[in-house]
């Protein structure tokens, strides 16, 4: 008599979605400002504008450039907004702060191409571990845009997770 085995996960209905299918490919760089401050703490306007004529902005084409100071020093706002407005035409996306804070940015943004109604009424499990860089950010903010389709939401793999939420009983 033999022994049939059942994969039990997969007969379960359970939906897994791994958030590195929608991380945006393309280089992320830092524009760093602070080499650019007269002894790394000020700004001189007019050397500024001379290093933004002279600077060569293609090595920016289609990547996604996050501005930043890496020094505590008072950079005028108006600086970042040079950068961005001679990068804008360039790069794919351009934000001020640092590489997190565009991998945030840049998954809010992919947030809004997701038809969440795809996942109504079904189990899902986000999947956890993963080679790419995906922040606390973006699986909190998948979550909770899921959260009005799924019956169920749960984190890790399939064959071990943590529920994270069931929606109440239909009446």
């Amino acid at each position: 008599m033999e022994k049939t085995i059942t994969n039990k996960v997969e007969n379960s209905g359970i939906v897994s979605i791994d958030l590195e299918d929608f991380y945006p490919k393309g280089e992320r760089v830092l524009f760093d400002i602070k080499p650019l401050l007269f002894q790394e703490l000020m700004l001189k306007e007019k050397d500024f504008r001379a290093y933004l004529k002279e600077h060569d902005w293609t090595q920016y084409k289609d990547k996604f450039v996050a501005i930043f100071c890496s020094n505590d020093a008072i950079v005028p706002t108006w600086a970042y907004m040079l950068i961005a407005l001679e990068l804008e035409q360039i790069a794919k996306k351009v934000i001020f702060g640092n590489l997190e804070t565009l991998e945030v940015v840049l998954f809010k943004d992919v947030l809004k191409n997701i038809n969440f109604e795809s996942y109504i009424d079904k189990r899902v499990v986000i999947k956890g571990c993963g080679n790419l860089p995906i922040t606390s950010d973006a699986f909190i903010n998948f979550a909770m845009a899921l959260k009005p389709y799924a019956k169920s939401i749960m984190y890790g793999e399939p064959c071990s997770t943590v529920p994270l939420y069931k929606a109440p009983k239909k009446l």
